[in-house]
Formats: C-alpha cells, structure tokens, sequence
C-alpha cells in the first residue's frame, strides 16, 4: 500500500515540489489502521485501497489509492459509491482532502463533495449525507 500510495501521487507531489521518496511510503504507514481499511482488489489481485476513519463529527476518506492502469475504469467510483452509501445510511458528514491539481478532484466533485477551504497543497473538502 505505501508503494502504491509513492506511485500514484508522484507525479502531483513533485508538480507541488513536495516529492519526498522516504516521506511519501512513511505518511501512509504513520497512519494506517487496519481496521478502518480495505483493499480493494481486480480480478483477485490488489488494485488499490481505501481508509474511511470515524472522527467525533464526521467519516474521514483517506488512503485511496487505486493502481494508475486501473483508472478510469469506473473502479474507483463504484468503491466511493459503496462507502458514500453507508454514510448516508448513518446520516454522517464526509470530509477528505487532495493534492492541489489532481485529477482524483474530479471524481469528489461527481460525488458531491464541495471545497471547504484550501492551502498551496491541499483542497480540504466536504460532502454532507443525501
């Protein structure tokens, strides 16, 4: 998971001058918590995965990485669909953040997330249950 976490934000972390080789697998580790993950496999081999951590007043989507010759091909929609449906039967707030100038925005903005605040490297956003 961290390698894919290096390999799929490389190229947006050295657009922001962020790249770090060692920084880049060692936040994933730092937070990672089994429980709260799951691995999203294709064809029954590991594709990707995704963390959706409980915080006292909303659901925290991070950690979702998805091997990059997998997508757009409608993966990693149909898994933020599955979660997103599950918050909305708990009724709960979703809140992620993404690099400045990624292409996974777009897949956040289909889903109705909606920009909360910003800095230089990230869009913090929110998505209030349906």
């Amino acid at each position: 998971m961290a390698e894919l976490r290096a390999v799929v934000l490389r190229e947006d972390l050295e657009r922001l001058g962020r790249y770090d080789e060692r920084r880049v697998r060692q936040r994933l580790r730092d937070g990672f918590v089994p429980a709260h993950t799951w691995v999203i496999e294709v064809g029954g081999d590991f594709a990707g995965c995704v963390a959706l951590r409980s915080a006292e007043d909303c659901h925290w989507l991070e950690h979702f990485y998805l091997a990059p010759e997998l997508q757009g091909r409608g993966i990693g929609t149909a898994v933020l669909r599955r979660l997103l449906e599950r918050c909305d039967r708990e009724g709960a707030v979703v809140r992620l953040n993404v690099l400045q100038g990624s292409s996974a925005r777009r897949l956040y903005d289909r889903h109705g997330f909606t920009r909360e605040a910003e800095d230089e490297v990230d869009v913090f956003m929110v998505r209030h249950p349906n």
